[in-house]
């Protein structure tokens, strides 16, 4: 990923002037997600100095799922034969920067900055090597990044919002550092003293000590010192609640114009038969029994992904009938996912598996915050190739006011899904949210089965699933 700055928090509006005899003005709105241009708080320190416990403990206070810590330890290189066999001998240098790959690091911490996915290395301290998979970071809010190098490199320094360092008495560190090695990387005694007066302590007044003069904070005594806690806690906090201002204030702006300015062309209505009002007529009426409910609505879904499926690319394709005549047929240019809002997206599921009975799915939870009525991302799973799919239906029940939908598109496009190959398939959407979502991402289509008021409550799932 290339070093370019960070997309702008606040979702603003953008100017491109269009060739024309007037010289229209055109306007293009953009959205950005509450996890763009992350908040990092970079936590460094001594061996054994609290850093690691200080980040824990400043995550359980917040108790939120958006703040996650990544460890520096992550990206220790791999060592060759050689480097290995010194590292089982304890005379391998594990505490001077060359041993980091900083260059991956600040890639990753860019990528997150972005509002990208980030692949993190997973190293053995047992083996002193990476091994061959990955974790995945995705969508945090605040990022706590620590490490006895946190504060090391000025690359990374540039991307931190808070730079804390982590103070501890030496001989506190070094007994932390041996309950630590013995119980977690299978060291004994003889080699963790080795290490700790060959490497350890010579490197942190050459190397570690001096983050000292760049940290905004500097915490003695770690998670004892309840005062430096709070401070911390109070400014995650305030960055959390400016985030969260910028995005909801973005949502209102995308508003101007819903009811003024006609849907946009992407936009697909069901054309509205005697066949699909005799349909709506059942489903909505409160006297039909869960069981006509759910089959009618089933009916009615697969004709919304059948006019979906109408809308991604096909090729030529000739085949032989049975007859042993040529037939010039269409297929699909290429394959077709889906992936389903929960829990409504999951009411189409059935209609969807009738129309591609051997479409690959994917999951996401966005759930709107009872207090501010914000979206917030909970849960993801997407097939692994989903970047590579022609098209991807996205699945939901009902959209009102379209925060939910702007985030699940925004979070298919930042795993690589071009808006143009997003097909959103709902049942109901309001007027507003339509607007909301075309005007933030004119590309994408849209197939709607009925427009409805924009304070619809949602309805189907809970008759659909009975609860």
């Amino acid at each position: 990923m290339p070093a370019s700055a960070p997309p702008n928090p606040e979702a603003g509006t953008s100017h491109v002037v269009v060739a024309g005899a007037d010289d229209i003005i055109a306007k293009r709105a953009h959205y950005a997600p509450p996890w763009a241009d992350v908040s990092i708080i970079g936590i460094a320190g001594s061996s054994g100095s609290g850093k690691s416990t200080l980040s824990q403990a400043i995550v359980n206070k917040l108790n939120l799922p958006w703040v996650v810590i990544l460890s520096i330890d992550s990206f220790y290189k791999s060592l060759d034969e050689e480097s290995s066999k010194k590292a089982f001998r304890n005379e391998y240098d594990f505490d001077s920067p060359d041993a980091l790959d900083f260059d991956v690091l600040v890639d990753r911490l860019r990528d997150l900055k972005a509002g990208k996915r980030a692949e993190i290395p997973v190293y053995s301290f047992e083996k002193h090597a990476r091994l061959d998979r990955t974790t995945s970071i995705y969508s945090p809010h605040v990022l706590i990044l620590e490490g006895i190098f946190a504060l090391y490199d000025p690359r990374i320094l540039e991307l931190m919002d808070m730079k804390i360092f982590c103070e501890a008495d030496a001989d506190t560190c070094l007994s932390r550092r041996i309950l630590r090695d013995q119980r977690d990387r299978g060291r004994d005694i003889e080699g963790i003293i080795k290490q700790w007066f060959t490497f350890v302590k010579p490197n942190f007044e050459k190397y570690v000590n001096p983050q000292k003069n760049v940290a905004d904070i500097i915490v003695p005594r770690g998670v004892e010192n309840h005062v430096a806690m709070s401070m911390v806690v109070q400014f995650i906090q305030q960055k959390l609640l400016e985030k969260s201002t910028h995005h909801r204030a973005a949502l209102t702006r995308l508003e101007i114009g819903a009811s003024s300015e006609p849907l946009s062309k992407k936009v697909v209505v069901l054309k509205p038969t005697s066949q699909l009002r005799g349909m709506n007529t059942i489903i909505h009426d409160i006297d039909t029994s869960s069981e006509d409910f759910i089959f009618y609505f089933d009916r009615f879904t697969a004709l919304l992904v059948e006019e979906a499926f109408n809308k991604i690319p096909f090729v030529s394709a000739e085949i032989t009938t049975p007859q042993g005549l040529p037939y010039a047929g269409l297929r699909p240019k290429g394959e077709v996912s889906a992936v389903i809002v929960l829990r409504g997206g999951a009411a189409l599921e059935a209609g969807l598996k009738r129309v591609i009975t051997d479409c690959k799915t994917g999951r996401v939870l966005i759930q709107s915050n009872i207090r501010t009525g914000e979206p917030e991302l909970h849960f993801l799973v997407l097939p692994k190739d989903i970047d590579q799919h022609e098209a991807v239906l996205l699945l939901d029940a009902q959209m009102s006011s379209g925060g939910s939908a702007l985030m699940a598109v925004q979070v298919l496009v930042d795993h690589g899904v071009k808006v143009d190959r997003i097909v959103l398939v709902t049942y109901s959407a309001g007027r507003m949210g339509l607007h909301r979502l075309t005007k933030a991402f004119p590309e994408i289509t849209v197939v709607v089965g009925n427009v409805v008021q924009d304070t619809e409550q949602r309805w189907v799932e809970k008759r659909y699933f009975r609860c």
